[in-house]
């Protein structure tokens, strides 16, 4: 499952970042690490940026970077 599929509200553990490396390191220094948990908080009105909650801060994605990220939810 790709963290766009996520519903709003709802948790998920990063499974892994599948992009070019200067995608996935800059999602990594921003704190999405493969094991870590993201919860999705808001999506905009026409689907990019998503605003999702890591390590108690809350960051905004693009949905192309998004689309790089594998994720398997995590039951309410």
């Amino acid at each position: 499952m790709l963290l766009t599929e996520l519903a709003r509200g709802h948790s998920a553990r990063v499974v892994a970042i599948r992009a070019e490396r200067s995608v996935s390191t800059r999602l990594m220094e921003l704190g999405l690490l493969p094991g870590g948990t993201v919860r999705l908080v808001r999506v905009a009105p026409l689907g990019d940026p998503l605003v999702i909650a890591v390590r108690g801060a809350e960051l905004s994605v693009r949905a192309s970077e998004a689309r790089h990220i594998e994720i398997e939810r995590i039951a309410p």
